[in-house]
């Protein structure tokens, strides 16, 4: 187990762009995995009307699927190693970890705003997102 890692709201700011870029990272595999997987599904439903003589017709796409699986683990074991904790790839929300007036709290932010304005509890979550006081 790491150690906590605690990040101030510079700090937080500072690694925007890093966060930004693994987010697309992750949202372009994201995408590809679906729609490999769509066109595997559709290759087998078409294979049960219609079966072909070859082995294994789905062994070359069901592969790639599973190399595209192990590129996501990486990336995402990767992204949480710096302390940052992942939430939703698709919407590109992530919280950093900090202290905010002696309490725990996570710094929130949604891929999409310029900068880090809110924080929330671990218990409120993203619903209960407030502005931080500048």
């Amino acid at each position: 187990m790491s150690v906590k890692k605690w990040f101030s709201l510079e700090e937080a700011n500072a690694m925007l762009p890093f966060v930004d870029q693994e987010l697309k990272k992750m949202q372009a595999l994201k995408r590809q995995f679906e729609d490999k997987y769509v066109e595997l599904r559709d290759l087998k439903n078409e294979h049960a009307e219609k079966p072909s003589k070859e082995k294994d017709p789905f062994f070359v796409m069901e592969a790639a699927l599973e190399f595209i699986q192990i590129e996501a683990r990486g990336l995402i074991h990767n992204f949480q190693t710096t302390g940052i904790e992942l939430k939703d790839i698709e919407t590109g929300l992530v919280d950093f970890p900090a202290m905010l007036e002696g309490h725990e709290v996570l710094l929130c932010w949604k891929q999409g705003e310029d900068r880090i304005r809110y924080y929330h509890s671990k218990e409120d979550g993203f619903a209960g997102r407030k502005p931080i006081s500048e």
